[in-house]
């Protein structure tokens, strides 16, 4: 199935208003139908990103909501996500579809980098950060994107850097990722799947340069043996 059927949209929905395990197990034929339409429609996703990419895994994310540090003791998830992670150690950077009523999106880039990755981003950042800056300032990138979401940043420079570089507001970053949002209208239509795939095709430069800082050191030399 090339498009989202509505009905897994009826499905959140109802959900939502009942977001308990009785109602799930009353319900699990819709449920189990749904995801197997949602899962279609990730295969040819991932289809797509493999004609020009290297799809590893596509990980489906799980309904069922890990309830045990939140104070929100509800059962299921009331989206449904799916990632695609690219082959390879020379290949950096994921993609990511959230389908939710009223707030489903793509996303893709580096979320929350471990401390060793995100030390060689921002030293990067610090020494040169005119490619970086061009990616981004891209039209069909900026016009899609925007930029970095940069709800997760330290709040001036983080340990070892000026708070008066140049690139402090991209040095500030703790993970470095954008994202594009969908109508419903959109993520019903019967180009969604060329539309998500053209944004994430939008993202490769970023990937490419992203994957180049990653596996090199600071003088260019490779890092993969």
């Amino acid at each position: 199935m090339s498009t989202i059927p509505k009905v897994a949209f009826d499905f959140l929905k109802d959900l939502k208003n009942n977001n308990h395990r009785d109602w799930m197990t009353e319900h699990k034929k819709r449920y189990l139908s749904n995801e197997k339409s949602l899962k279609n429609f990730y295969t040819l996703i991932a289809e797509r990103l493999n004609e020009k990419d290297e799809i590893e895994k596509t990980k489906v994310f799980r309904i069922n909501r890990d309830v045990r540090f939140s104070k929100d003791k509800t059962p299921y998830n009331v989206h449904r996500s799916v990632s695609f992670s690219r082959a390879g150690a020379h290949r950096r950077g994921g993609y990511y579809l959230r389908l939710e009523p009223g707030n489903s999106l793509m996303a893709g880039g580096f979320f929350s980098p471990e401390p060793a990755d995100l030390l060689r981003i921002r030293k990067e950042f610090e020494m040169d950060d005119q490619e970086i800056r061009e990616i981004l300032s891209n039209p069909d990138f900026k016009n899609a994107f925007g930029g970095f979401n940069q709800e997760y940043q330290v709040k001036t420079a983080p340990k070892g850097f000026s708070k008066d570089h140049s690139a402090i507001d991209l040095i500030k970053n703790k993970s470095f990722f954008v994202q594009h949002s969908f109508t419903d209208k959109e993520v019903f239509a019967s180009d969604f799947l060329d539309k998500v795939v053209y944004h994430y095709e939008l993202l490769r430069p970023f990937f490419d340069y992203m994957s180049d800082v990653l596996t090199t050191d600071l003088n260019g030399v490779s890092l993969i043996e």
